[in-house]
């Protein structure tokens, strides 16, 4: 699992993920994930070049989303595939976290 990170404009951090975010993956960004995490107000997780989610990776996105959120921020994701969107509707983690078909639809959700 990859990671990346750009400084959008308006204080937004944009954290791209590449791979597969099973056991493997979460093991891999855990660490820089977390400090991410716990010190943006504003996130866009792209999820476009993720291929596979596990469900150690949903716990990765829903403890890193309850971080923003406590302290007043708000992290969507982005771009999902349509079977990364299918395991996030059935284990019913979409109903927790904010979904965005693209960046300009995440980034109006953090306005």
């Amino acid at each position: 699992m990859r990671m990346q990170v750009d400084e959008l404009d308006g204080g937004v951090t944009k954290v791209t993920l590449e791979g597969d975010l099973d056991a493997k993956g979460s093991g891999e960004i855990e660490v820089s994930f977390a400090a991410i995490t716990g010190a943006r107000l504003k996130l866009v997780v792209d999820m476009s070049l993720v291929g596979f989610l596990a469900s150690i990776g949903i716990r990765t996105l829903l403890s890193a989303a309850k971080t923003v959120t406590r302290r007043g921020g708000k992290l969507v994701l982005s771009g999902a595939n349509a079977d990364v969107t299918k395991v996030l509707e059935v284990s019913g983690a979409a109903q927790l976290l904010t979904l965005a078909a693209g960046q300009d639809e995440a980034l109006a959700a953090l306005a």
